[in-house]
């Protein structure tokens, strides 16, 4: 039937196949650990990230992939806040929102949208704790 020689290559050729699929459908993640920035600092974990602004928070998650350029388009729940005491029956409501961005290095560049709001875009560093300014 099949001659050892024609067995040989053909599953070096299965072999050489299998190793492209994995490759491609290996997909990078965004590095867990803190990204901050002016206004912003992200916890990344495996799965998830959580987001503290100077008068708000927000919530990614599901997974954390990038395109094979970097680029990131994800969904989640921002929440505003405000200054002054919390009452105890207040339960902020989160709304919608889509994160979108790039990485480079370690340099993030973040955009949040927020139904009909306007685009905020912020730049974080990996590593480095946020700036915040709390309301007051």
């Amino acid at each position: 039937m099949f001659s050892k020689k024609s067995i040989v290559v053909f599953s070096v050729f299965l072999l050489m196949v299998c190793s492209i699929i994995a490759k491609t459908q290996r997909m990078n993640r965004i590095a867990t650990g803190v990204w901050g920035g002016q206004h912003i600092s992200m916890k990344v974990g495996p799965k998830s990230a959580t987001i503290e602004y100077d008068c708000a928070t927000g919530i990614i998650e599901g997974p954390l992939v990038l395109d094979s350029e970097g680029r990131f388009s994800l969904r989640g729940t921002h929440t505003m806040q405000h200054g002054g005491p919390i009452r105890a029956d207040e339960n902020p409501k989160g709304h919608p929102a889509t994160y979108t961005g790039a990485i480079k290095g370690n340099t993030m560049t973040l955009t949040l949208k927020v139904a009909d709001g306007e685009d905020e875009t912020f730049t974080l560093e990996k590593g480095k704790p946020g700036e915040l300014f709390r309301c007051k």
